[in-house]
């Protein structure tokens, strides 16, 4: 493998550490939406509240990626990978499918 295989393997040069940037910046403007309360029309609160959730949702989706990226999940098979080595070391037998 040359440098730049082991790179792309990787998910780049830190690439879940933008991904993370994001969930910090959502969250804080978040938490900054939420505190500095509602001002302005009363027509246009459920507006801002539902901006407000989702930055929260946003804050969480991208913390997620973030962890994934930075754990070495960067598809869906290594994600099976992952689900069967922790049913492996629990001891629990492999699931019957219905095919």
């Amino acid at each position: 493998m040359n440098q730049k295989e082991v790179s792309n393997a990787a998910g780049g040069t830190a690439h879940h550490r933008w991904w993370a940037a994001a969930s910090t910046g959502q969250l804080v403007w978040g938490i900054h939406a939420f505190r500095k309360g509602y001002a302005g029309e009363c027509r246009l609160m459920p507006l801002k509240a539902f901006g407000v959730a989702s930055l929260f949702v946003g804050a969480i989706a991208s913390a997620s990626v973030a962890s994934l990226q930075a754990s070495g999940i960067h598809s869906v098979e290594d994600m099976k990978a992952v689900g069967a080595s922790i049913r492996t070391g629990l001891g629990l037998t492999r699931r019957a499918r219905d095919d």
